[in-house]
């Protein structure tokens, strides 16, 4: 978890807008994942955002940093770099649409500024195809198709690279 935020269920049903109950509920049946401390449940910062990607299911959100460096342009999110393309400074959002991220098993040279290794933590499999969240120093989904799932042997722990275009993330105030 290395100095990651660790948060109570109470503060999870305060952000969520719910009962502590509900967390406690949610946790219960799996849909959100908890550290038990002794006597107590806390829920971390990558288990809650692990959560809050699965609920959502439309876009991967974010907030970060913008960053230059020699001449390119990169959002901090945590200890991840993520090239973008915009005029932006300071603390900004930025969201990628699980459509928009390939996944590899080998490292590949394509115009694709954004090539990161990553874990799968979770498979949601629904009518349109399985989403694939994967832990890159934050998660992230991927929506790929069955087949796609079942050609590449896709499982939770499968080491993976997610590849997207810096002209794919949305970068916004």
């Amino acid at each position: 978890m290395n100095d990651e935020i660790l948060y109570t269920p109470e503060e999870i049903s305060q952000k969520l807008k719910i009962t502590k109950n509900t967390v406690y509920e949610m946790i219960k049946r799996g849909d959100l994942e908890a550290h038990r401390l002794g006597k107590h449940l806390r829920i971390s910062q990558s288990q809650f955002e692990t959560y809050l990607l699965k609920s959502k299911g439309s876009s991967n959100h974010y907030l970060g940093t913008v960053i230059s460096e020699s001449d390119e342009k990169f959002v901090k999110i945590d200890n991840v770099l993520i090239h973008v393309h915009t005029d932006l400074t300071g603390e900004v959002k930025l969201s990628i649409r699980p459509e928009d991220i390939i996944l590899s098993l080998e490292p590949f040279t394509s115009s694709a500024r954004n090539i990161f290794k990553g874990t799968v933590v979770d498979l949601i499999s629904n009518d349109d195809g399985v989403k694939v969240i994967l832990d890159i120093g934050i998660p992230i989904m991927s929506l790929i198709t069955k087949k796609s799932l079942n050609s590449m042997s896709i499982s939770k722990d499968t080491v993976l690279y997610t590849v997207f275009k810096t002209m794919s993330i949305n970068v916004y105030k």
